[in-house]
């Protein structure tokens, strides 16, 4: 396959899951012939002694990727090292505009996302199928662990999501991260659709931009998708596992719900012979989504239940 897309990963403090996500992707067949592209944040204003040598420890290892992985990234390994602390948001926003203005397309990956062994076929199998298709924003590898009876090996949907993403120049084009502007523009049916009629609450991280409680990218690139009337390629089966619910991220809390319960390598794959959201995926998230929003009395009895366990537990070992 010609003309690959540029691989960019984004780190920061992690050092495993960034050797677990370089491992992976050197897996990949096409990996030999790619580009990878680095960028590692800095560290912050007042981080500690041992805040600094997390950072630094992943510098050094990533200057050592040619040399682990020979006659692997034949076409370059190439480092960034941000002189100051950006944040994960404008950290991505800054490296994917610079990436994509040189190179046109880019495929995107962040520290804590292992991919399958051929996640770069599949990326770079989409990004050349739609780039002449301005109503794909995006290509995702990831999708929610549905039930997947009767979908096709991919689908279309809303949400360009972003554990394992590719884009084109001119799709990145379109974003912007104003708060101004969606508040402007944005009306209780526009919300509606986000929300997936009620079934998710993805305005929501919108709203904690607004407040100043978190900064983030991803959801203003829902955002704009939606506003250009765009849609985002999605696989039946995840292509990417995100590690970092492990509490170590910044924005990944502990739950593991939304992993697959194993990582998709097949390929080559059918795409879809329209370019409209699927129905059935759709719903099936909807579903999904509605499961999280357990009842109190149920949350309550859970952990009523974890906790008698927990002393159950204890006990034994006395």
């Amino acid at each position: 396959m010609g003309n690959l897309a540029p691989i960019i990963l984004f780190t920061y403090n992690r050092l495993e899951h960034t050797k677990k996500v370089v491992e992976s992707l050197a897996k990949n067949s096409l990996a030999k012939d790619s580009k990878l592209i680095i960028f590692c944040d800095n560290y912050k204003d007042n981080a500690t002694f041992d805040e600094q040598q997390k950072v630094a420890r992943v510098r050094e290892y990533v200057k050592q990727i040619s040399h682990i992985f020979k006659g692997i990234f034949k076409a370059g390994v190439e480092l960034n090292f941000r002189d100051k602390n950006l944040g994960l948001a404008d950290s991505i926003i800054s490296g994917v505009t610079e990436v994509v203005n040189q190179y046109d397309k880019a495929i995107i990956l962040e520290d804590d996302i292992v991919v399958s062994p051929v996640f770069l076929d599949y990326m770079n199998a989409g990004l050349v199928k739609y780039k002449d298709e301005p109503k794909v924003y995006s290509i995702s590898a990831w999708n929610y662990p549905i039930d997947t009876s009767n979908l096709d090996d991919c689908f279309f949907w809303r949400i360009p999501h972003c554990w394992g993403w590719a884009i084109w120049s001119d799709r990145w084009k379109l974003f912007k991260r104003d708060i101004d502007w969606v508040l402007e523009n944005f009306d209780k049916n526009d919300i509606k659709y986000i929300n997936l009629d009620g079934y998710a609450s993805f305005y929501s991280h919108f709203l904690l931009n607004v407040n100043g409680k978190i900064k983030t990218w991803a959801i203003f690139s829902y955002l704009i998708s939606y506003k250009y009337r765009t849609l985002t390629l999605m696989p039946k089966l995840s292509y990417v596992k995100q590690i970092g619910f492990d509490g170590s991220g910044v924005h990944c809390g502990s739950e593991d719900i939304y992993n697959p319960p194993s990582i998709n390598e097949k390929f080559p794959i059918n795409f879809p012979k329209y370019i409209e959201e699927s129905s059935i995926a759709l719903s099936r998230i909807q579903n999904f989504h509605l499961s999280l929003k357990t009842p109190l009395k149920i949350k309550i009895k859970n952990k009523i239940i974890r906790l008698f366990k927990k002393c159950i537990g204890s006990k034994a070992k006395i």
